[in-house]
């Protein structure tokens, strides 16, 4: 598990990016894989979802997860929210003690956020399809409407695939180039290869939503020393699958 520096300080929150280490999974999911969605044996993930919430609290609710879709749709969890199917969306944002709220990543940037004025977080999954659709300013956005100040909030980007292991092709550039031309300072050229930086370019997101507060975690889920589950690097490797990293923050 990989901790942030600027979120450790704050007392109120429990939370940790967890990586591949830990868990009862086997073979191509060994060992944490934290994804329902995968082809795993689904005991195992629910043994590995259960290691974490222990890891996290023994006095927590289970770990509220979402039907990742790529979007800019996001879930509030207040006092009154009540639904058995879980939600299609890409982020979720809550005010509520110990409800355990986690984004599963295999490569995409997860983001754990935090008001410790207001007492709110949120975590985000951001894959460019996410972030391109503005699912980091809209959970900001929500979040001063429920009285948040973005002075008050600390954003951390987790692990996630480096700029270097992100090959991207040209009419990938050119989606981006064209809904800002600023967005050229992302991509880079090596051997006439073109390259995606995905962190820089979600913190960018979160600096134009008025937060200041923000940590970078540079660990890069591709690189196999690092243990974290890395989709491209599954698929380069021929594997049929994949399992999923979970980043996970709660108010305690």
């Amino acid at each position: 598990m990989i901790k942030s520096k600027k979120l450790s300080k704050y007392k109120a929150i429990k939370y940790g990016f967890f990586n591949s280490i830990g868990g009862v999974s086997k073979n191509i999911y060994k060992s944490l894989n934290c994804g329902p969605g995968s082809n795993d044996n689904s005991a195992n993930v629910k043994k590995n979802l259960n290691i974490v919430r222990k890891k996290i609290s023994n006095n927590s609710q289970n770990i509220f997860l979402l039907n990742q879709i790529h979007s800019n749709k996001f879930v509030f969890i207040d006092h009154k929210y009540k639904s058995k199917i879980k939600p299609k969306a890409d982020a979720i944002i809550t005010d509520q003690m110990n409800v355990p709220i986690a984004v599963l990543t295999a490569d995409c940037v997860p983001i754990l956020v935090f008001d410790n004025q207001r007492k709110m977080i949120a975590a985000i999954h951001a894959g460019w399809k996410g972030a391109f659709k503005g699912i980091v300013s809209k959970v900001i956005k929500f979040m001063i409407k429920k009285g948040s100040k973005t002075k008050n909030i600390t954003a951390v980007i987790g692990p996630a695939i480096s700029v270097k292991n992100y090959e991207v092709k040209k009419d990938f550039y050119k989606k981006f180039v064209i809904k800002d031309k600023t967005n050229h300072k992302f991509f880079k050229m090596s051997k006439e290869k073109l390259y995606f930086n995905l962190s820089s370019y979600v913190k960018s997101l979160i600096l134009k939503s008025g937060v200041k507060k923000i940590e970078k975690i540079d660990v890069d889920t591709f690189d196999a020393k690092n243990k974290f589950f890395s989709a491209r690097r599954s698929k380069s490797l021929n594997y049929a699958d994949y399992g999923r990293n979970i980043s996970i923050i709660m108010l305690n």
